[in-house]
């Protein structure tokens, strides 16, 4: 298993990989103690990028471990233009599920790559901000600098 920490404007994130493609997003540093590589060394110059608004889509690879549901619920989330959002709702719309809107809040919940698979951009039904792992100032964080608006 490889690691990296980057700082960033939302605090440090720690990025996992078993090699061939970013597996994890923690936020913290939560290093154990192994190796890093070149990959998760592109992945935090990508996410700095992103942070400094200068990128909109990652090019990493990426390979997070989840249901079949989480997964179709992840691929659509990825749908998600940069600067838009989108609610827990519409996202159940989209993959064909429109009475899933809980379930899609779960998976939402279980992303194990936030930001490259932008959870931050779903939003409560009445365009509220709703839980984020990072925690609700990070999600806003992620928002502005997307040039994203709330109306709340």
């Amino acid at each position: 298993m490889y690691e990296w920490m980057l700082q960033s404007p939302i605090g440090p994130l720690t990025l996992f990989s078993g090699g061939e493609a970013v597996t994890e997003l923690r936020f913290g540093d939560l290093r154990q103690g192994g190796p890093g590589c070149a990959l998760l060394e592109r992945a935090a110059e990508e996410l700095g990028e992103y942070f400094a608004g200068a990128r909109r889509m990652f090019t990493v690879p990426l390979a997070p471990a989840g249901t079949p549901f989480q997964r179709l619920v992840w691929d659509a989330l990825r749908e998600i233009p940069y600067g838009a959002t989108a609610t827990y709702g519409e996202i159940a719309a989209r993959i064909g599920r429109p009475g899933a809107a809980r379930a899609v809040g779960s998976a939402n919940h279980h992303n194990p790559l936030s930001i490259f698979v932008p959870c931050h951009r779903v939003l409560g039904a009445n365009g509220a901000l709703t839980g984020y792992a990072g925690g609700l100032e990070a999600k806003r964080k992620l928002l502005a600098i997307e040039g994203v608006r709330l109306s709340l």
